[in-house]
């Protein structure tokens, strides 16, 4: 069977799944199609094929500029199939690895971090569960785009904030594997980003206070915050 055929055919098997993964020649690959909007959630979401097509651009302009993402192996109006890039930072932090193996990924995906910045690109949303690594390679997946408006460094910045956020919601607020990693970002050449988040985030310092309370009790986003501000006082 050849590889189109078996696309055509896991589509016609699949029709209104957005996203699952197949295996072909011993090779995993994810297929990606536009998601079924009915009713009220076509208006409040948009035009699902055109959010494709942009996924797809997006794909290919970072990829152009050889940024880690996932390779497209072939795409339509409607799908495009992915070469699968590994377990997500995420789910390598939630299985049984050794502090070495653990310290060891997550300052590759800070470097990733740091890279991707150096190219003047950045994410949108850099939470652990959007970086894969696979034997030393980070991919970065599910590129947010809602910040056309912002200036690059701004940004770079969120990405930043968002990426220690999403380190001390999975590591936990005392973990000496987050704070060396977030020096990794640092050393790889983020640490002009690093300074800015710094001074973006002193007028916000107030929350300091205010989230010590739930800074171990807090809800999977509200909890992290005291430790996100307690890093860059």
């Amino acid at each position: 069977m050849s590889f189109k055929y078996k696309i055509a055919q896991l589509v016609e098997l699949n029709k209104g799944k957005r996203i699952f993964s197949f295996e072909y020649q011993g090779q995993k690959y994810w297929l990606k199609q536009a998601e079924k909007l009915k009713g009220f959630m076509r208006v409040l979401k948009g035009d699902a094929q055109k959010a494709l097509v942009r996924e797809i651009c997006t794909l290919q302009r970072l990829s152009s500029k050889q940024a880690a993402v996932p390779k497209i192996v072939c795409h339509d109006v409607d799908f495009f199939v992915l070469e699968d890039s590994g377990k997500t930072v995420k789910d390598w932090l939630s299985s049984h690895i050794t502090p070495i193996n653990m310290q060891h990924i997550i300052n590759d995906s800070s470097k990733a971090l740091a890279t991707l910045h150096s190219k003047d690109l950045s994410h949108g949303r850099p939470a652990l569960r959007d970086i894969c690594w696979d034997n030393g390679q980070v991919t970065f997946i599910d590129f947010e785009s809602k910040f056309g408006k912002s200036s690059v460094e701004q940004k770079k910045i969120r990405d930043l904030i968002l990426y220690i956020h999403s380190l001390y919601g999975t590591l936990g607020p005392q973990s000496d594997v987050a704070a060396a990693g977030i020096q990794h970002y640092r050393d790889s050449g983020g640490e002009w980003i690093w300074q800015q988040a710094q001074v973006f985030l002193r007028s916000w310092q107030w929350l300091y206070y205010v989230s010590f309370p739930f800074r171990n009790n807090g809800g999977r986003d509200s909890k992290p915050v005291y430790w996100v501000l307690k890093h860059f006082r």
